[in-house]
């Protein structure tokens, strides 16, 4: 596992993070705009979490790769036990600050860990095979489960999120990031993970095919709709939520565009960066990446945080050029922060606290 490689994927890690940070924050702040400005934002919509999540699937291939291997049993058990304990760790503080952000990924991504910790020593077929068995559970569980439960579209709120069944609901089958399908993310990310990602060959291959693949789904999800609709506007909504590749519901086709963007993203951004070599803003992003954890409580509790006690009565009526551009000063600190923060220490100050707490 060579170091550029790595670079690559913190890299990737920092596009990641920080395009949750620009949806979170039109969300919070302000939807209106221009229509191109619209389009640009819209770009972000569940594919910067769905690559956030993939990239952990990697790391945890990468953990994991050496015991799998030697198939070194008393290695496994280690690292099972240490994905429990940040799985733990995630999900204790996704859920204590859901209060203050609803859309909260962190306690969900915890619950994908735990899942793919069930596979974590499975063969890559059988990797491919849950993440394609979790995409399609989510239709099926549309037969039983009403996926309205719960919601206020609307102003998007969730009622009900504390009351046992509302919970389960909104965690497993209908909140922002739902365990089903979303797991599907973390154990492909697991499957890409064990792919030759230091090899140009498979790199261009992944970024070609990847690529294509999100414009086909995009092409596929636009005629299927048009064509069983004939263009009518009600029909036309109501397809778009069967057939479309917005987030809510993940149906089948947003979920492989997520996957698609997502290896897109990966692979460029290795390959990119084995092209460029000691380049200084590969180098810059890259520190960004290894805080991802800590930008991403930090959007939350001080990027939210500080507008809420500065305009708080305005929150969601502020213009969309105003969300924009305070999402991309705040990604600005972010990196400036990074590229500060790790001449003097090894790693995030939240990083460094999941690994105090979990060794």
């Amino acid at each position: 596992m060579s170091t550029k490689r790595l670079v690559g994927l913190d890299v990737a890690r920092a596009f990641a993070v920080l395009g949750m940070v620009i949806v979170n924050f039109k969300i919070v702040l302000g939807q209106e705009g221009p229509a191109f400005l619209k389009m640009c934002m819209k770009f972000f919509e569940g594919k910067a979490a769905a690559t956030f999540v993939v990239l952990a699937g990697i790391g945890l291939a990468f953990m994991t790769r050496r015991s799998l291997a030697e198939q070194d049993q008393s290695a496994m058990s280690l690292q099972r036990v240490r994905i429990a304990k940040r799985a733990l760790f995630l999900f204790v503080v996704g859920l204590s600050f859901v209060w203050i952000w609803p859309a909260d990924i962190l306690h969900f991504y915890s619950l994908y860990m735990l899942l793919s910790m069930l596979l974590l020593f499975r063969s890559s077929r059988v990797l491919l095979a849950a993440s394609a068995l979790c995409i399609f559970s989510f239709p099926a569980l549309l037969l039983f489960l009403n996926y309205e439960s719960g919601w206020d579209f609307s102003t998007l709120t969730y009622h009900g999120f504390w009351t046992p069944k509302g919970f389960l609901m909104h965690l497993f089958f209908n909140g922002f990031h739902p365990v089903f399908p979303w797991t599907a993310y973390m154990l492909f990310g697991l499957w890409l993970g064990r792919q030759a990602l230091d090899d140009d060959r498979f790199l261009k291959k992944a970024m070609v095919f990847s690529g294509l693949a999100f414009v086909l789904v995009h092409v596929l999800s636009m005629s299927l709709v048009w064509g069983l609709s004939g263009g009518e506007p009600k029909q036309m909504k109501l397809l778009n939520e069967l057939l479309g590749t917005g987030a809510m519901p993940p149906m089948p086709l947003y979920m492989l565009n997520g996957l698609s963007i997502a290896t897109f993203v990966v692979t460029a951004c290795v390959y990119i960066s084995k092209q460029l070599g000691e380049n200084a803003l590969i180098a810059a992003f890259a520190k960004t990446g290894r805080l991802a954890l800590s930008f991403y409580m930090a959007h939350i509790l001080l990027g939210m945080g500080l507008i809420e006690i500065l305009f708080g009565p305005k929150l969601g009526g502020f213009s969309l050029v105003f969300s924009t551009m305070y999402s991309l000063f705040f990604c600005a600190v972010c990196v400036l922060f990074a590229n500060v923060w790790l001449r003097h220490y090894e790693v995030g100050p939240v990083e460094w606290l999941m690994r105090k707490l979990t060794q």
